[in-house]
C-alpha cells in the first residue's frame, strides 16, 4: 500500500509542480504586469502600492494553472466607489489590448487573460493588520504569513492537496462550488504538516472540526463553535474573528471526508484527475430517463446579467424557495439541482416521484383536548370550498379531506412563477428575467437542449449516474 501511495503521490507531484522554465515565464510575466500597473499609477498621479499576491507569489500554484494576482493597495481615505472607477480604469489601461472582464467580489476588480494565464488586478486598502475596511485587505497579510511558514517541501504538499480537492470537485471557495480555497489548503498543510497526514486525519473528521493555527482560542473549541456556527472552523491566522472555511458547504465537507477515506483504502490517480464526463447518446439518455420511473422537471429561463458569484447566490437562494414550496405542496421531491452556463441558459431541475398528485388529501386537525385550536380548525374548514369530507373525529383529533388546489407540478410551478415569483422567494435579478420568459420541460422534452449543449449533456449524465468518479475505486465493505 505504501509503495502504491508513494507512486501516486510522486506522479501527482511531477504533474503539478512547475518546472524551471515555467517558473521563469510566470514570475517574469507577474513582474512585467506589476511594472505596467506601477507605470500607469505614476502617470496618473494616484497613490497606490503595487504588489504580487496569491499562489504565484507564495509559490503554491499548480503547473499549467497559474493565476497572477496584482494588488493595488490604496490609502484608507479613498472612497470605496473609486475601486470601480479610478482603479478599474488604471487596471484597464495597464492591460490595454488584452481580453478584459470586469468582475465583482466585495467590490469591482479586473480579470484579463495573457497567453492563457488568468490575471486579476485588485484594489484594496493599505491598512494595519486587523483594521480591515474591505475583505481584500487581508490578502497581502495572507501572502506574508504563508511565505513565512511554508518551506519548499510544504509547498509541494499544498500542490497535492489542491489537486486532490480539484479532482474530487471540492476546490474553490466561490459560491458555485462552495469548497476549499487555496489559502485554506495552505493552512491545512501548515497545521497537519503533510498531504498524507491531512488526508488521514480528515478521514476521521466530524461535523464541527476546529483548527486554530495560532491558538488564539487556547483550544476552547466549544467557544469557537458558538462564535462561528459553521460545519468546519479554521481560524484565520491574520484575523481571529474570521473563519477561513466559512464558504465550505456541508456537502463539500463530507465529500472531502468520504474521498479521503476512499483514497486511504485505494490510492489512485483518479482522485486527483477525474475522468472527463461524456454525455450519453440520445438513445441511452431516453432509456435512463424512462427506467427511473420518476418525473424530471426542468425550469429554464434566460440570461441574468451579473457576475458569477451573485448569479449563483441568487440561483441557490431561489432553488431553496422552490424546493420549500414543492415539499409544502406534498410533491415527492427526490433530488434537485441548479445548472447554468453563466451566459444564456439558467435552469432549476427537480426530480419527483410522480408528476400528478391525488386530487384529495387528508388534513389532520388539532387534538380534541386543545379546545381553542379545535374551534379555529372548525371555523376554517367547515363548509369551506375545498372541503370534500368532514370535519370528523378520528382517534383524538379532528380530520378533514380537502380537494387539492394543484395536482400537476407543472401547473403549480407555472402559476407561482408568473410575475417572476418574488412572492415565493425568487431572487430579484432572476425574477426580472423569469417575468419576461421561462419554460418548463418534462423528461424527454429536454432532449433538444441536451443535444445542442455539451456542457449540459455532461451535467445531466453525471446527475443520472449519481455518484462521484472516485467511488469507482474498489472499496472494502467498511467504507
Amino acid at each position: 500500500m505504501t509503495t502504491i501511495l508513494e507512486k501516486v503521490c510522486a506522479d501527482v507531484l511531477k504533474r503539478t509542480t512547475p518546472n524551471r522554465e515555467e517558473r521563469l515565464r510566470i514570475t517574469s510575466l507577474a513582474k512585467n504586469l506589476k511594472q505596467k500597473v506601477e507605470a500607469v499609477v505614476t502617470e496618473t498621479g494616484i497613490e497606490a502600492e503595487i504588489s504580487v499576491e496569491g499562489s504565484v507569489e507564495k509559490d503554491t500554484w499548480l503547473r499549467n494553472e497559474p493565476e497572477i494576482d496584482i494588488f493595488m493597495r490604496v490609502p484608507s481615505t479613498v472612497p470605496r466607489k473609486a475601486f470601480g472607477t479610478v482603479y478599474l480604469k488604471i487596471a484597464k489601461k495597464a492591460t490595454r489590448g488584452l481580453k478584459q472582464i470586469e468582475r465583482f467580489a466585495e467590490h469591482p476588480y479586473l480579470e484579463c487573460i495573457i497567453n492563457h494565464v488568468r490575471v486579476n488586478i485588485v484594489p484594496c486598502y493599505a491598512v494595519k493588520q486587523g483594521e480591515w475596511i474591505s475583505a481584500m485587505d487581508r490578502t497581502p497579510f495572507h501572502t506574508s504569513y504563508i511565505k513565512k511558514y511554508l518551506n519548499q517541501h510544504s509547498k509541494n504538499e499544498v500542490r497535492m492537496l489542491k489537486q486532490f480537492m480539484r479532482g474530487i470537485g471540492a476546490y474553490g471557495a466561490e459560491i458555485k462550488v462552495g469548497g476549499f480555497s487555496g489559502y485554506l489548503c495552505e493552512l491545512l498543510i501548515l497545521y497537519y504538516k503533510s498531504f498524507f497526514e491531512t488526508i488521514k486525519l480528515a478521514a476521521n473528521w466530524e461535523k464541527g472540526v476546529v483548527i486554530d493555527c495560532e491558538n488564539y482560542y487556547n483550544g476552547v473549541g466549544e467557544e469557537l463553535k458558538k462564535i462561528f456556527k459553521n460545519h468546519i472552523i479554521v481560524v484565520d491566522p491574520v484575523d481571529k474573528r474570521r473563519n477561513v472555511a466559512a464558504a465550505v458547504r456541508e456537502k463539500k465537507l463530507y465529500e472531502f471526508i468520504a474521498a479521503s477515506r476512499a483514497f486511504l483504502k485505494n490510492p489512485d490517480l483518479q482522485f486527483f484527475y477525474a475522468k472527463e464526463e461524456k454525455g450519453l447518446d440520445t438513445e441511452k439518455l431516453l432509456y435512463n430517463l424512462k427506467s427511473r420511473n420518476s418525473t424530471l422537471i426542468f425550469v429554464r429561463f434566460g440570461q441574468v446579467k451579473t457576475v458569477s458569484d451573485i448569479l449563483w447566490g441568487q440561483l441557490f437562494k431561489s432553488q431553496r424557495s422552490l424546493r420549500k414550496i414543492l415539499k409544502k405542496q406534498s410533491f415527492q421531491l427526490i433530488r434537485d439541482e441548479v445548472w447554468s452556463d453563466e451566459k444564456n441558459i439558467n435552469m432549476f431541475i427537480f426530480e419527483v416521484g410522480e408528476r400528478f398528485l391525488p386530487s384529495i388529501k387528508t388534513h389532520l386537525g388539532p387534538p380534541i383536548e386543545k379546545r381553542e385550536d379545535c374551534e379555529k380548525f372548525l371555523q376554517k374548514h367547515l363548509n369551506a370550498e375545498l372541503t370534500i369530507s368532514g370535519p370528523r373525529i378520528e382517534g383524538d383529533r379532528w380530520v378533514v379531506e380537502k380537494k387539492r388546489e394543484y395536482t400537476d407540478i407543472v401547473t403549480f410551478i407555472t402559476e407561482n412563477l408568473k410575475g417572476g415569483g418574488r412572492h415565493i422567494g425568487i431572487a430579484n435579478m432572476l425574477a426580472n428575467v423569469i417575468t419576461n420568459y421561462f419554460e418548463i420541460l418534462v423528461n424527454e422534452e429536454i432532449i433538444p437542449i441536451y443535444s445542442e449543449n455539451d456542457e449540459f449533456a455532461k451535467f445531466l449524465t453525471k446527475y443520472l449516474k449519481g455518484r462521484p468518479e472516485w467511488l469507482a475505486s474498489p472499496l472494502n465493505e467498511s467504507l
